[in-house]
């Protein structure tokens, strides 16, 4: 009976949990922070080797990632609003959806957004901001899929930069990543904390990084030089 050959997994960084070859740490920049990010994760952006949601949980100490498509109602809500550390006697979080309005469709009907009131975003330490990570198709099916976030209070992002996250295309110029999506909507609800600007940083390194590793898979792929 021929025996199985199991092949050695490969290491993996116990901190950004990407393969310890394609690690990010280095890119990482912390930020004091008021705002609360809860990071939504697509399955399929897990193990995503491009993706910047994570490297942006690693820069907020005051963020969450839950990965998922589609929640239950009591889960998401306690995500959304309730304390995340064990004892904290702060009243509930006040969520905002960072997501643009959305057109009617017949054919995905969605609950009305309530308004963001100007109350809410005098206090921004009370607030917490839902990130949805994935493609646009991909957060479209995760609001369609679940009432609570269509429920909450959106915050659509203004004045937004040109991107800089060349590795993966985007459908229209003013579509950013998510970290320099979070990024916008944390100077608009905190504009007067200049540490948020780090996030620029970290981004700029992972490019750096990204761009290093495919620059010596193509070296790699293509051989010595023996001209």
């Amino acid at each position: 009976m021929p025996s199985c050959t199991h092949l050695p997994r490969r290491p993996v960084c116990p901190r950004c949990q990407r393969p310890a070859a394609a690690c990010i740490c280095a890119a990482v920049r912390p930020v004091a922070h008021q705002v609360q990010v809860l990071i939504l994760m697509h399955p399929l952006e897990q193990h995503q080797a491009k993706g910047t949601a994570r490297l942006l949980h690693l820069c907020l100490p005051g963020s969450r990632i839950v990965v998922g498509e589609t929640f239950g109602d009591a889960a998401l809500a306690q995500e959304i609003t309730a304390p995340w550390v064990d004892g904290d006697r702060q009243a509930p979080r006040r969520a905002v959806l960072l997501y643009p309005p959305t057109p009617p469709d017949p054919q995905h009907p969605m609950l009305p957004a309530p308004p963001l009131s100007t109350d809410w975003l005098a206090a921004p330490e009370r607030l917490r901001l839902v990130v949805l990570d994935g493609t646009w198709r991909k957060s479209r099916r995760m609001l369609w899929a679940n009432p609570a976030l269509q429920a909450l209070p959106r915050l659509a992002l203004q004045q937004v930069p040109p991107t800089r996250y060349a590795v993966r295309k985007a459908h229209a110029p003013h579509q950013l990543s998510t970290l320099e999506a979070a990024q916008c909507a944390l100077q608009q609800l905190e504009p007067a904390n200049p540490h948020i600007a780090a996030l620029s940083q970290a981004m700029d390194a992972l490019m750096a990084l990204l761009r290093s590793r495919d620059g010596a898979a193509r070296s790699a792929m293509l051989g010595p030089d023996l001209s």
